[in-house]
């Protein structure tokens, strides 16, 4: 059953995840240097463990329930590393480590809707096969 919507949606947010991290930057510090999800080990695992529980979701097919427990969590770490950026981004003590914000602080918002599509596609399967043992 890896035909199903929800095996698209998975792909794109682990896509997202794993690939763009290394293509957008996440912001320029005071010094004009550009700062890449992989200068900071913390940020890096992050997204990384994101992509990996969502490529694992992804062959839960016959556990829908864990495959959606699964994607609410992914999407709890997706908003971790969402608020990490907005508290180092409002983080003002002195001088002002981050300049200029990068597209890469937008990632996990991109995560987490493809996550929420995921799991209301999960949802609707579930729905439809407790509909049909009713029947029975």
């Amino acid at each position: 059953m890896l035909q199903r919507i929800q095996t698209i949606y998975l792909f794109l947010a682990a896509l997202v995840s794993a690939g763009l991290i290394f293509v957008f930057s996440l912001w320029e510090n005071s010094a004009g240097e550009t700062v890449y999800a992989e200068d900071r080990i913390l940020v890096l695992s992050l997204f990384l463990v994101s992509a990996l529980i969502s490529f694992i979701t992804i062959f839960l097919f016959k556990n829908r329930k864990l495959q959606f427990v699964l994607g609410r969590l992914n999407i709890i770490l997706n908003l971790i590393l969402l608020g990490l950026f907005v508290y180092w981004s409002l983080n003002i003590s002195g001088e002002s480590q981050i300049s200029e914000k990068g597209i890469g602080m937008l990632i996990p918002i991109i995560s987490i809707v493809f996550l929420v599509l995921a799991n209301k596609a999960i949802k609707k399967d579930e729905d439809l096969v407790k509909s049909v043992d009713r029947l029975r």
